[in-house]
Parts: structure tokens; C-alpha cells; sequence
């Protein structure tokens, strides 16, 4: 009976050192934080999933450094960077499909090499004996300015393109990337335009203004968005602009009053004073 007592007092010790071992653990920060970057470039969305390590007074990039010139590189710390696409891109001069991509580089004195692998997994190591799906030169830069933690922006963001910019220590290197906005909007119109609402048409209309394209077109949408008894003022406002692009200046003006009219009833300021502003500037040419 006492050897009994013995071996339950035994295994509650040992439960009580386990409970105070999950329940005692210490946190502390990560020496590289993780960080999830995420951006819309056009309608495509982008994320880089990296983590940032610290310059820490040490000589990063250089042929002895801690990230050696000529060498992979994980091109972060702890693993793989990865790299999200939701529609096809370009990078550089290389086409990416959607999807997702662990990233490694290859950091030179005065240019870098991106390499992109149909990501698998965080392994870094993993990818250096695999044909990557798409390679990326470009040159790198320094300035005067020191980042202490890697970081990448992606930054200059255009309709249809943007910069993907690393910072760290000294050295910047741009990775430009294309996305395929006006692709990605041409089928959307060609596939609403089969049962097109009066926004759509307005949409398409707006669309094909804003990019320059057949304003001709845009005109016969524009019409098709403002017909009947309560067209919107705004878009009022948009036909009477493509008018006078297209030199129809008696009617822009037309279509500017109706848009102010329409726009004093629904007591929006902006759009009076904007029309007021474009038939004086009409009325003089």
C-alpha cells in the first residue's frame, strides 16, 4: 500500500511539472519579424509573405558579407519568401501565371537575379536544385540612407503596372511588374455586354474614355447608361465630357446643363460647380 501511495505521489509531481511547463512558457520576440505585404495593382492582387532581418551593425550585402555576393539567397530569413499573384503578371521580361511562388535571389555587386518556383513549401533549400519557372535580372542601386530591417513596398502603382522595391542596409533593388488591367477589363466587357445594366454601360463607357480608346463607342454607351425619364447626374456629367472630346461642343454643353439641373435637385455641389465651370470653358471655343 505504501509503494502505491508512493508511485501516485510520484505521477502527480511529474503532471505538475508538465502543466507548469505548458503553461510557463516564455515569449519573446522574433529576431526577423514576419511580415505580410498585400497590394492591388489594377485588378490584380498581390501578397509577399517574408520575414525582416536586422542589419545589427553587421556588413550585409558584399562578397564576404552576410548575405554573399554571387550565392542564393532565401532572399529574407527563417524561409522561402513567397510571392502571390491572383492573375497572370509580368515580371520584368517574364511571364508568371496566377499563383503562388517561393522567391530566391541571387544579389551581385551591381545586379541581382530573382528566381520564381511554383512554391511548395518554406524549405528554401528545397528549390536549389530545381529548375525555377521563371528568372528575373535587373540591377540593384544604393543611397545614402541605411534600412535596418529588410523591406519590401510595392509602390508607383498604375492601372496596369507598379514597382516592387526592396529595401536593406544600403541597396535597393526594383523588380517592375506589368498586370494585364486592360485585358482583364475588355473580357468583362465583352461578357456583360451580352445582358449590360445601365451601369455596365456606364462603366464600359467610363472606361473606354478614361483609356483613350474608341470615344465613338463610349458615346453609344454613355447614351445607352443616360436614356429614359431619370438618367444619374454623374452620368450626365460623363456624356457631356466624351461629347466635347469628340468636338461636340453644342451638345456638351447641352448635356453639362442637364447634368447641372439634375445635379442642384439631388443638392450635390461638386457636380453644379464642375458643369458651370466646363460650359463657360465650352461657350468660349
Amino acid at each position: 500500500m505504501k509503494k502505491v501511495l508512493l508511485n501516485f505521489s510520484a505521477l502527480l509531481l511529474l503532471l505538475s511539472f508538465a502543466a507548469l511547463d505548458l503553461n510557463g512558457q516564455i515569449r519573446t520576440p522574433a529576431p526577423s519579424p514576419s511580415c505580410e505585404l498585400k497590394q492591388a495593382v489594377g485588378l490584380t492582387d498581390v501578397t509577399i509573405v517574408y520575414s525582416r532581418p536586422g542589419v545589427k551593425d553587421r556588413e550585409v550585402f558584399a562578397a564576404d558579407g552576410l548575405v554573399p555576393f554571387d550565392k542564393p539567397w532565401r532572399l529574407g530569413a527563417n524561409s522561402a519568401t513567397k510571392f502571390s499573384f491572383s492573375e497572370d503578371v509580368m515580371v520584368g521580361d517574364a511571364d508568371l501565371k496566377a499563383g503562388d511562388y517561393a522567391v530566391l535571389a541571387t544579389p551581385g555587386a551591381s545586379e541581382w537575379k530573382f528566381m520564381f518556383y511554383p512554391y511548395e513549401s518554406g524549405n528554401w533549400g528545397s528549390y536549389l536544385e530545381k529548375e525555377p519557372a521563371a528568372t528575373v535580372t535587373v540591377k540593384s542601386q544604393t543611397w545614402d540612407t541605411k534600412v535596418e530591417n529588410m523591406t519590401f513596398h510595392i509602390g508607383n502603382l498604375q492601372a496596369g503596372s507598379a514597382d516592387i522595391t526592396l529595401f536593406w542596409d544600403k541597396t535597393i533593388v526594383n523588380l517592375p511588374l506589368k498586370v494585364h488591367t486592360d485585358k482583364q477589363v475588355m473580357a468583362s466587357i465583352e461578357s456583360v455586354m451580352n445582358g449590360p445594366s445601365k451601369g455596365d454601360y456606364y462603366a464600359a463607357a467610363t472606361y473606354y474614355h478614361d483609356s483613350g480608346k474608341d470615344l465613338n463607342q463610349a458615346l453609344k454607351w454613355i447614351e445607352m447608361a443616360t436614356a429614359g425619364d431619370n438618367p444619374a447626374f454623374w452620368q450626365v456629367r460623363r456624356k457631356a465630357l466624351i461629347l466635347a472630346d469628340l468636338g461636340k461642343k453644342d451638345e456638351a454643353i447641352k448635356a453639362a446643363k442637364m447634368s447641372m439641373e439634375l445635379a442642384e435637385k439631388a443638392g450635390n455641389d461638386d457636380y453644379v460647380r464642375m458643369n458651370k465651370k466646363s460650359i463657360e470653358e465650352w461657350a468660349k471655343m
